[in-house]
């Protein structure tokens, strides 16, 4: 009596241990997160509406021409322009052949005829035998008429009657700018950007974060659609959708910088939420041009916007930080942002690894127990002051409602876990497979 009892007791114990064991292994392999580690979540449905995704899908390409300013019926002097001019018995000897000069390999000009002479600061020439003569806002033809009219009047007369003057335009004036480019430095990770699709997580990062360019453009094609053409075109996939133009106004800098100063000096961290002073950009010289609108938005910027003056800098903005990242259930990763076209989260789970509407096979004491899928998706993201919101979407409600399907934003961090009923269903059929079928064939 007492063995058997001793036997009973042994068994019940053994069979608590066993019960016991499966618990553990079956909240282990169900990937118990939504019970021990509980997240505040909003619904995505309550999600502000300035800190929702801007759609992308809509947009279109500007066109192109808007970066290029007019080109002018005729061309006017200023300062820095070069003149090729010849005058008989002055500049030039009589009977003799006027001097041919041939412009730089990469201009547009014609040859010019005649001594080069250069449109001084003040907008003047500087010739023999007579005053300067102003030439600045004047068209080549002008120029040659004051300079005829001039020599006519303080001149010899016998001169010039028997002489030639001959005015033409040897090297027009030229814009100092910079170009900096960002898109270039993605330009050996292209595959990777390429293969989206593939669900190819990012991994490396590039040490040619930017190439930079000085170009000395002429007159009358000193815009942004010149300077991006020379420079590699117009920016592709691995930039953003925009250039921003930062002008040299050294003035407005520094007043820019006393206006920040004063702003960190008298505003104190209690008066922001969570302590947290924003930060404020310095925009005081710089103009962004987009490249993308939506469908009839206007530009906001105007011809002489894109219109570039000497010291301005070009500046094209990467995207190697338009990122997005995967964790929980999913495939751990970090993954690039579409530029063109909308990604929503069932999408980017895709990508994560984890398809829609299929189980899954757990091992468990050396069987495979088919769970439930996962449906709860955690999408963490970042909003002003060093604070996120963390946003539960069910995905079953999403693959019925487009709506629920939140688009994904830089970085957001996607979690993919068990709702609690799901762990505890899982739970219970790895513990009736595993337990239960084993008392009821005992």
């Amino acid at each position: 009596m007492v063995n058997r009892q001793t036997e009973s007791a042994l068994c019940s114990n053994g069979t608590r241990m066993l019960v016991m064991m499966t618990l553990l292994a079956s909240l282990s392999f169900t990937g118990c997160t939504a019970l021990f580690s509980p997240i505040d979540t909003i619904p995505a449905e309550r999600v502000p509406r300035q800190f929702l995704a801007e759609p992308q899908a809509n947009k279109v390409a500007i066109d192109f021409a808007r970066l290029r300013q007019d080109k002018p019926e005729f061309y006017t002097l200023d300062a820095d322009d070069v003149l090729g001019v010849f005058i008989e018995g002055v500049l030039g000897e009589f009977n003799s052949a006027p001097p041919v000069q041939f412009p730089d390999p990469n201009s547009d000009l014609p040859p010019a005829i005649g001594f080069p002479i250069p449109v001084r600061e003040d907008g003047t020439l500087s010739l023999p035998l007579v005053p300067p003569i102003p030439v600045r806002g004047l068209t080549v033809q002008q120029a040659e008429a004051l300079i005829t009219r001039a020599y006519r009047q303080g001149g010899n007369p016998i001169l010039i009657e028997k002489g030639r003057i001959i005015v033409t335009l040897f090297r027009k004036r030229t814009k100092r700018v910079f170009i900096v480019r960002q898109d270039n430095s993605l330009a050996s990770r292209g595959s990777q950007f390429q293969g989206q699709a593939r669900g190819a997580a990012v991994t490396d990062r590039s040490d040619l974060s930017s190439r930079g360019f000085v170009l000395n453009l002429p007159a009358g094609e000193n815009d942004v659609f010149t300077a991006l053409s020379q420079t590699g075109g117009i920016p592709g996939l691995n930039a953003k959708p925009e250039v921003r133009l930062l002008r040299g106004n050294r003035l407005a800098t520094a007043q820019r910088d006393a206006q920040l100063a004063e702003f960190y000096r008298t505003n104190r961290p209690d008066e922001f939420p969570f302590g947290v002073v924003p930060t404020v950009p310095d925009e005081t010289n710089t103009l962004r041009i987009p490249l993308r609108l939506s469908p009839g938005e206007i530009p906001n910027f105007r011809e002489e916007d894109i219109i570039l003056l000497d010291g301005d800098i070009v500046y094209v903005d990467s995207r190697e930080t338009d990122v997005y990242y995967t964790g929980g259930l999913l495939q751990a990763g970090e993954f690039p942002l579409p530029r063109d076209y909308d990604l929503d989260v069932l999408s980017a789970i895709s990508l994560g690894g984890t398809g829609i509407g299929t189980g899954r096979q757990t091992g468990l004491l050396g069987g495979a127990v088919q769970q439930t899928q996962p449906t709860e998706l955690i999408v963490l993201r970042r909003i002003p002051g060093d604070r996120q919101l963390a946003i539960r979407i069910d995905l079953n409600d999403a693959i019925n409602d487009p709506q629920q399907r939140l688009l994904v934003k830089a970085g957001d961090t996607l979690l993919l876990r068990f709702k609690p009923q799901e762990e505890l269903l899982n739970f219970a059929s790895a513990t009736f497979f595993t337990f239960g079928l084993g008392q009821l064939f005992r």
